[in-house]
């Protein structure tokens, strides 16, 4: 689930926490240095990390910077007016966006996830209850729950209980009108992810395969193929919204469908 972890004061990660949008299922990572930050990145799905210059220099992290691009790095702090180099040289470094701590607090958690990598995952995926024919209103909020759960392992009996109604008719419902079937939208939403994870030169396919929770390796390389038609290897130059081209074009439905 998307979570955003923060190098930055205490102080300043717990009003972060308090201002994450009310009742969704983004959660707070704090990290204490860089070390944690990276083995954080390592073993969770991370969609922004949200840093203080003033007490992290750019320098310091821009290892990581390099190694994790697709995920958004927004600086937060009490920035003044004199403070104009920082600023400057946060937008030379591609800063995401920059917060200003006692302005922006209110917001704060609102605007990391607008600007978050599962933000751009959604936007890259705008196009797909089109291409799915996913009408149904049913479809589409199964649809948005799944983008929101890419590594967890999910049950149709546990969609079912959150959008309220049994496992029989989810499964019938899903599929009707020419969409494809449950379980392999979820497998889409799962590549695709890991398609936008693998297109970090920090990330590679036993790391993506723990973080989304496939089984092995094999099993996300065979995923992979049943769903975009190529190996976990290939999936970073397909992106997101290319697995889901290669999806529609004669993936959507099994021969058992």
């Amino acid at each position: 689930m998307p979570a955003v972890a923060a190098l930055a004061p205490a102080e300043v990660g717990q009003s972060l926490r308090r201002s994450l949008p009310s009742g969704s299922l983004w959660s707070l990572i704090p990290c204490r240095n860089a070390s944690q930050l990276t083995r954080t990145l390592a073993s969770r799905l991370v969609d922004a990390v949200v840093f203080s210059p003033f007490t992290t220099p750019l320098s310091a992290l821009a290892p990581l910077r390099a190694d994790f691009p697709q995920v958004s790095w927004i600086a937060l702090g009490p920035f003044r007016p004199d403070d104009g180099p920082l600023l400057a040289a946060c937008h030379a470094e591609a800063v995401t966006l920059v917060l200003v701590d006692g302005v922006d607090n209110p917001v704060a958690g609102d605007l990391v996830t607008r600007h978050s990598a599962a933000a751009a995952r959604r936007h890259a995926l705008a196009d797909a209850p089109r291409v799915l024919r996913l009408a149904d209103s049913l479809q589409r909020e199964v649809w948005y729950d799944l983008l929101d759960r890419v590594d967890t392992t999910v049950r149709t009996s546990e969609i079912a209980k959150r959008v309220g109604c049994s496992r029989e008719h989810l499964s019938r419902q899903f599929g009707a009108g020419g969409a494809p079937n449950l379980k392999r939208v979820i497998d889409l939403t799962r590549v695709a992810c890991a398609a936008s994870l693998l297109r970090n030169p920090g990330y590679d396919t036993p790391t993506v395969t723990r973080i989304l929770r496939f089984a092995t390796t094999s099993h996300l390389s065979a995923t992979a193929h049943r769903i975009a038609g190529v190996s976990a290897g290939g999936l970073s130059q397909l992106g997101p919204r290319g697995v889901l081209a290669a999806f529609a074009r004669g993936r959507m439905r099994s021969r058992l469908d």
